[in-house]
């Protein structure tokens, strides 16, 4: 039987309300985020498929340097007086996309990083091979006890002329404090060819390379807390954030597309939520 207008009017506004009430809740769990459904797991939490291991100390085997444990990522930074430096880096490539993470230090620190902040850092865009030296060249999103967001330019080429024919660069805007830089929007333009520092623009001033050294305006999570990372790569543009607050950007970049690294550099450090999404 049809319904009247009148009552299929009144079933629609209560279907309305329904729907209304139920997209108000949905963020009622606090703490969580809406899961993005293009968001893909590039760590799977139960084994290292899809990665593989450099380090100086150990070439490619893996003996306890990077494990997971309960789904997490575990890198131990180091075993006795020795300190890894390395990396566990993808088989794949990628270019436009959005990396989450999260990482929280664990205690040790080994090797000639023992007493020192702790250290770690995830290079974008990694091209050319492993070794001999730890990383590749690439872009880093700096992981470091207050001075994490920084980007570093690291070209680990040997090969000026390489270097000088295909340059690895970027442009940002910020200031000039001595021999430091520090990205800041709408400030003067700022050039790195091949190397350089561009410190998120909160770094301490007075940062010294000290276990738990913490500056006033940091906003990385207290030790042994969790600290969310953000990573957009989108064509030539980079941009970090730090617990959801923007502390670095940069354009016009000459690499664009490579792998991805999370080092291994004397610090013992957890990763967990490790996800990238495909940007168009």
């Amino acid at each position: 039987m049809a319904a009247h207008p009148a009552q299929g009017a009144g079933i629609i506004m209560k279907y309305n309300w329904i729907v209304t009430f139920l997209l108000m809740a949905i963020p009622s769990f606090a703490g969580e985020r809406a899961p993005d459904p293009a968001a893909a797991p590039i760590f799977n939490g139960r084994d290292l498929d899809g990665w593989y291991v450099y380090t100086v100390q150990k070439q490619n085997e893996n003996p306890g340097i990077f494990t997971v444990v309960d789904g997490m990522l575990r890198v131990s930074g180091g075993e006795g007086d020795e300190a890894y430096y390395g990396g566990l880096i993808t088989k794949q490539e990628y270019s436009n996309y959005r990396l989450t993470f999260e990482y929280k230090w664990g205690e040790p620190t080994y090797g000639k990083r023992k007493g020192k902040a702790r250290d770690s850092g995830v290079l974008l865009h990694c091209v050319g091979p492993n070794g001999p030296g730890p990383w590749m060249t690439s872009y880093e999103f700096q992981i470091i006890e207050g001075g994490t967001g920084d980007i570093l330019v690291v070209d680990t080429r040997t090969n000026k002329l390489e270097s000088a024919a295909a340059p690895l660069s970027l442009v940002s805007e910020g200031f000039a404090d001595g021999k430091q830089r520090y990205f800041k929007a709408g400030g003067e333009k700022l050039e790195f060819v091949n190397s350089g520092r561009l410190n998120w623009w909160g770094r301490d001033p007075a940062w010294t390379d000290t276990t738990r050294f913490r500056g006033g305006k940091d906003v990385e999570s207290p030790f042994g807390e969790w600290t969310r990372c953000e990573v957009i790569a989108r064509g030539d543009t980079l941009e970090y954030r730090v617990n959801d607050q923007l502390v670095n950007r940069a354009h016009k970049l000459s690499f664009t597309r490579g792998k991805l690294l999370f080092q291994t550099e004397g610090a013992e450090v957890w990763y967990r939520n490790i996800k990238l999404t495909p940007l168009k």
